[in-house]
């Protein structure tokens, strides 16, 4: 059980008592519990009424609120803003300089080819593999801060970016936000999970036109010249789009010859921004869809997995294609999609509809989206 502070009496209690609460709501009790004030009483209007009055003079103050029924009683719940972050975010500082130094060695070892004893006896070695870090961190981090500028912007209690580090391929496994508290309204639901996408791909276009325009790296001719298997990230439209335009390359007939590691920096943000807009639950897509059509965005997700799982077994049984040769990942991503779309999506206090000029944009960004997806991202092929 959580440790409980002393009840306060009502009148003693140092709590905002915004109009709406006073006119929609009969307060018998207020009290603090653990950083919380609770305004005990019965509702004169139904819950989510209640809450559409209450939220946006509660945010002014700076609380989240809630509604909940205690023992038979109405309770208005107001939490604080969380104000910690207002020191140094050590926990995000910590992610994101792990997940810079597992980016320069995975940059290193396996896209700039720096052999792991060079490495081993000159760490600093892997300082070659900055722009690669660079590129694949800046997609990711352009993507989150994306969200966070919108979350402040419309009030909502979102934190900095958390960076996970990883190994292979990409030395991450991308950036995640947290977002506490009820969403507002439909148009600032929209508005954060629409930021993120956007953000993200305009990041992404900069990048994959940098990496193609860099001269291409020379492979090592050991591994060249090497037979067997070997694994291949294969283009998505938007980066064979872009290819074209500016008229570069993506590959190159000589085998000693590779392109700029920059450009999976590219590869990166469009996988990852086709990943988030996904329309279940509480990914990107599962926002924007939840803003867009209400609660209808619930049929919508229910149809994801199975066509997933559907993409996996195609290429698993018409296509010949193995675990590891992308069927794998849609498996993977079919099971995670159906336990978000179990747990549900956001639901905003105010369900007032969307205009055209937003769904106009939702539209375009799935649209962009769609840019990036390939049957077969990651295949496996005999050299």
């Amino acid at each position: 059980m959580p440790e409980q502070e002393d009840a306060e009496p009502s009148e003693a209690v140092d709590a905002p008592r915004p109009e709406p609460l006073r006119t929609f709501f009969r307060t018998d009790e207020v009290r603090r519990e653990d950083g919380r004030v609770r305004y005990v009483g019965e509702s004169y209007i139904p819950e989510r009424t209640l809450l559409r009055k209450l939220v946006p003079p509660f945010r002014e103050a700076g609380y989240d609120v809630d509604f909940e029924v205690a023992e038979g009683r109405h309770v208005v719940v107001a939490t604080p803003f969380d104000r910690g972050r207002d020191g140094v975010p050590w926990i995000n500082v910590a992610l994101f300089a792990a997940t810079v130094l597992s980016t320069l060695f995975v940059g290193a070892y396996g896209w700039y080819y720096v052999g792991w004893e060079e490495i081993a006896a000159n760490p600093l070695t892997m300082l070659r593999a900055w722009p690669f870090t660079a590129a694949v961190l800046g997609v990711l981090m352009t993507h989150e801060l994306g969200h966070y500028v919108a979350g402040k912007y419309h009030g909502v209690d979102v934190s900095l970016p958390y960076v996970i580090p990883f190994v292979f391929p990409f030395g991450t496994l991308g950036a995640v936000i947290r977002m506490r508290g009820r969403m507002p309204s439909r148009k600032a639901l929209f508005d954060v999970g629409v930021a993120g996408p956007l953000a993200g791909l305009v990041a992404t276009v900069v990048v994959t036109v940098v990496g193609l325009s860099l001269d291409p790296i020379r492979v090592p001719a050991e591994i060249a010249n090497a037979s067997g298997t070997m694994i291949r990230f294969n283009n998505p439209p938007l980066l064979a789009l872009i290819a074209d335009l500016i008229g570069q390359p993506t590959a190159y007939e000589d085998p000693s010859l590779s392109a700029h590691p920059v450009v999976i920096g590219g590869w990166v943000g469009m996988f990852f921004t086709l990943l988030n807009l996904l329309p279940v639950g509480q990914l990107d897509g599962g926002h924007m869809v939840r803003a867009m059509l209400g609660p209808r965005q619930e049929t919508v997700a229910a149809l994801v997995p199975g066509a997933l799982f559907s993409v996996a077994a195609y290429l698993y049984f018409w296509r010949g294609l193995g675990i590891d040769e992308s069927v794998g990942l849609w498996a993977f991503w079919g099971v995670f999609s159906l336990i978000i779309a179990f747990n549900g999506p956001a639901n905003p206090d105010d369900e007032e509809r969307l205009g055209w000029p937003r769904l106009a944009v939702g539209i375009a960004t799935f649209a962009l989206g769609a840019l990036c997806f390939l049957l077969v991202p990651i295949q496996v092929v005999t050299a």
